[in-house]
């Protein structure tokens, strides 16, 4: 480990770039380079990446946590390295190693995962540090993705409570608009890009280290590929950026959505003034570059947005709206987003019209070839609890993301049932000679809650769907504590018990 020193430096200055930032919208931050090059800006990158498994993952050098670890001098001869490079400018990121990941319930359909170095990871761990609290004061309340204390079902709960009916009536929202941007993380151009983060950071170092990541190239089976677009997925940095350029298209819709720290009764006074004179209005809800747009107009006017809408993307942020997979729905008929189907149906309490969550019937329909995937006859040859082992974080992170759907606990149950006669139909098959009868006896957990009817061998016990229930999930409205807006928020908004951003959605998605 790197020498003792005061890590909490950067820490402590987060909180006062947030202040500065959010306190004048123009200004602008010309000394940020020092602070990155600090050793113990640093020392607390290397902690926070060598808590990641993915600090084993190499990239082009070959280099993992452990080999650095290893070798003569140790971190802190490696964080002397980084850190004289840097303030020499001789550091020069490396391209990233690219890994294809299967898309989730699209067969032959993969995803580009850019894996930087380890060396890379640090330093853009350290950028982040600096330039994370300065753009998030000016983010948008709407906006959900990779930000600090937020998460999908943040913005999930969001859409559902456009969709309740209010003390002033039902909902108003008459039309849904799907987003869908082609290749969003892999199309973003980079001088575009550039113009948004010099509206905010003016120190020429800097603005250079970010375009060196940018322009850093790709290695594709041995080759150099350089791109004049694109943000690689897997890169520390790159969320924020992301979130740096979409960052346009909140502002697209100022005119109806809470500013930064603006009070949402007065963006709900602006909506029911355009109402009162026959205008539509429009209400987005955004994660990464997966959003959906409430309308309150007709279906003419929802199109109209539409195609406005796609204009807008190509000619401000040269993105392409998929005219094929934008839809625009009635919440009635239901739509997906963030791996949920949103729909607005009849309360059984009281026979209002409400937004609920389901589980989709495709998402279902994959767990279920997931786990036969799993317990395939190839999987025989493994000891029963390699199995178990192998299907409990399936099992845990699935019931973890979904546990929010409006009857989920049926669902669940249903899950429990049908993986219960796979696992027994599993072992009839590994252990031929033995009867059923005594496969049951030997592996059944117990015959008393809260074991009753769990499979279990030795020490690996297999999880259930239904284990821990369900709930309800708590709209905590658009003033969302970050870790450094508790002076704005006041004491009853504390960091404690908010939601991890999104561990669960990405174990569902990685499916």
């Amino acid at each position: 480990m790197p020498d003792m020193v005061n890590t909490s430096f950067i820490l402590d200055m987060q909180p006062k770039l947030y202040r500065w930032s959010a306190s004048d919208k123009g200004q602008t931050f010309s000394d940020l380079f020092n602070l990155i090059c600090d050793r113990r800006t640093l020392i607390e990158a290397w902690i926070r990446l060598s808590r990641n498994r993915g600090s084993q993952t190499p990239g082009t050098d070959g280099m993992t946590r452990r080999r650095i670890e290893e070798q003569a001098g140790g971190v802190g001869h490696f964080l002397d390295e980084v850190q004289d490079e840097l303030r020499s400018g001789r550091y020069k990121p490396e391209p990233v190693r690219q890994r294809l990941i299967p898309k989730s319930g699209r067969p032959g359909q993969f995803r580009p995962l850019g894996i930087p170095t380890l060396k890379d990871r640090l330093v853009q761990m350290a950028l982040k540090f600096v330039l994370e609290p300065i753009f998030e004061a000016d983010f948008y309340p709407n906006s959900y993705g990779f930000r600090r204390g937020r998460s999908t079902h943040d913005a999930l709960a969001a859409v559902q409570k456009q969709l309740h009916p209010t003390t002033h009536g039902p909902s108003m929202t008459h039309y849904v608009i799907e987003g869908d941007i082609k290749g969003c993380f892999d199309a973003i151009n980079h001088h575009l890009l550039m113009e948004e983060v010099k509206k905010r950071i003016r120190d020429r170092k800097v603005l250079v280290l970010i375009r060196s990541f940018l322009k850093a190239g790709i290695m594709i089976e041995g080759s150099l590929k350089h791109s004049a677009t694109g943000t690689p997925q897997g890169g520390v940095l790159s969320p924020l950026l992301a979130n740096i350029f979409l960052h346009r298209l909140d502002q697209r819709y100022d005119r109806w959505m809470p500013r930064p720290r603006e009070k949402p009764t007065n963006a709900a006074a602006r909506r029911q003034f355009d109402r009162r004179h026959g205008k539509p209005t429009f209400y987005m809800v955004r994660y990464a570059d997966d959003f959906v747009l409430l309308v309150v107009g007709s279906r003419q006017q929802a199109e109209a947005e539409r195609d406005a809408l796609a204009q807008f993307l190509w000619n401000d942020m040269r993105l392409e709206l998929s005219p094929e997979k934008t839809l625009i729905t009635r919440p009635e008929e239901g739509f997906v987003f963030l791996g949920y189907r949103v729909v607005r149906t009849k309360s059984y309490k009281n026979g209002n019209m409400v937004g609920n969550l389901r589980i989709p019937v495709g998402k279902l329909k994959s767990l279920r070839q997931e786990i036969k995937k799993r317990t395939s006859r190839a999987t025989l040859v493994l000891p029963f609890k390699d199995l178990i082992w192998s299907l409990n974080p399936l099992i845990t992170g699935w019931r973890t993301y979904f546990q929010y759907a409006t009857y989920a606990c049926k669902e669940f149950s249903s899950l429990d049932n049908w993986l219960w006669h796979r696992i027994d139909r599993w072992l009839r098959k590994k252990h031929r000679k033995t009867g059923a009868r005594k496969l049951r006896a030997k592996y059944r957990a117990g015959q008393h809650p809260p074991m009753r009817g769990r499979w279990r061998d030795e020490t690996a016990t297999l999880k259930q769907f239904s284990q821990g229930g369900t709930r309800r999930y708590r709209n905590r409205g658009i003033r969302i504590p970050n870790g450094w807006n508790e002076e704005e928020l006041g004491e009853d908004h504390a960091m404690n018990g908010a939601p991890s951003f999104w561990p669960a959605y990405r174990a569902m998605k990685s499916m």
